[in-house]
């Protein structure tokens, strides 16, 4: 028997345990338009699954419940490659994110394009999970998440705000203006720290493009909205070191980050490659442990659902302004970032990543703290 024809055979096998058929009438179904895609996935595994969707290789009508069922059947703890096990083995021996590879993800991802986003995100430019409970539509939701945040940190008129990882600074300016506190914001983004000082002119809001390490500054409260899962393992232990040292003894500090179930020390290699790079995400163990005699955990609060809500409605957004955006985002980034897109839903969907707001406290809040929802 030929390779490829073993390969075709492992394939359908590895796709049957997840019902998927190779050229079946469902909409999750897998529809190959390339006779090397059997030999090419097993050789690259989930690298392979999104290059080769990026090359045209392969569709489906429904892509992220495509991506469910391999999700649902665990297929991508079955294959397994060579290069995935460099990756791992690099990350454990290197630190990533340190001096400029911290400056890496600004530039590749959230410098794509300040155009491509605010087609995508809403009338907020907030690239974060919506809160969705008494929300039905995205920009309501984005609202009702900006708001959790300023009421879980009690914020008052007076206060001092610090945002790490600050975007394009809506929190910042819904903190000014609703809550009448002073606030900075840093972010490794130029073309975000470029947007947020604009959106906040006229407001009592600075905007640095700084690394976090580099702060050393007393606030009465700090946030910090999706960055998170930007720091790398070997740093969890100093990001909480750098909050508490901007934090009063009476400050209170709300961490809102993707988490996975399994502690990792590297990211899925596609989304690596070509989304975040030097990014993963962290476990509950791996936060609790950087915790440890620095924070009291007030409160941890799971939405993580709300993200694959949020996720479709992006989804709708851009696949409806696309003619409307530059050539350079051409069909195989349009594809790159359909992927991007279906497999974060289908990773929340399936329950296998989770969102986590956590409200910690220095020293403990006396009698007690009540969390709102």
């Amino acid at each position: 028997m030929r390779a490829d024809d073993r390969s075709q055979r492992r394939l359908q096998t590895l796709l049957d345990d997840a019902d998927v058929q190779i050229g079946g009438p469902r909409p999750w179904d897998l529809q190959v338009h390339d006779d090397r895609l059997a030999v090419r996935l097993l050789a690259q595994g989930s690298l392979g699954l999104g290059e080769s969707y990026m090359d045209g290789w392969w569709d489906a009508e429904s892509l992220d419940g495509f991506l469910v069922h391999l999700l649902q059947a665990r297929l991508d703890e079955r294959v397994h490659t060579l290069p995935e096990i460099v990756d791992g083995l690099r990350a454990r021996l290197l630190n990533l994110q340190r001096g400029r590879r911290s400056f890496e993800v600004g530039r590749r991802h959230y410098d794509l394009g300040n155009d491509l986003y605010a087609k995508m995100l809403g009338q907020r430019m907030v690239y974060s999970c919506g809160y969705w409970r008494d929300a039905d539509n995205l920009d309501d939701a984005q609202l009702a998440k900006l708001d959790l945040c300023c009421r879980k940190l009690g914020l008052a008129p007076g206060m001092r705000l610090l945002d790490i990882g600050c975007g394009w600074g809506e929190l910042l300016k819904f903190a000014a203006e609703r809550y009448g506190v002073e606030a900075v914001g840093v972010t490794v983004s130029r073309e975000q720290a470029d947007y947020a000082r604009q959106l906040c002119a006229g407001l009592p809001v600075e905007v640095r493009l700084q690394d976090y390490r580099e702060l050393d500054e007393r606030f009465d409260r700090v946030v910090s909205v999706g960055m998170f899962e930007h720091v790398g393992v070997k740093n969890y232990r100093g990001y909480f070191d750098v909050v508490r040292r901007c934090l009063g003894d009476a400050g209170l500090f709300l961490l809102h980050s993707i988490g996975g179930n399994h502690s990792r020390q590297l990211a899925d290699p596609w989304i690596t490659r070509y989304i975040f790079p030097n990014s993963v995400l962290p476990s509950a163990a791996q936060v609790t442990a950087a915790c440890e005699g620095r924070f009291v955990i007030e409160d941890w609060h799971n939405f993580g659902t709300d993200y694959d809500r949020t996720l479709q409605a992006w989804r709708d957004n851009i696949e409806q302004a696309w003619d409307q955006l530059p050539a350079r985002y051409d069909t195989r980034f349009r594809r790159m970032w359909r992927f991007y897109l279906a497999g974060s839903m289908a990773s929340f969907r399936t329950r296998r990543i989770q969102l986590w707001q956590l409200v910690l406290s220095p020293e403990g809040v006396p009698g007690g703290y009540v969390a709102p929802r």
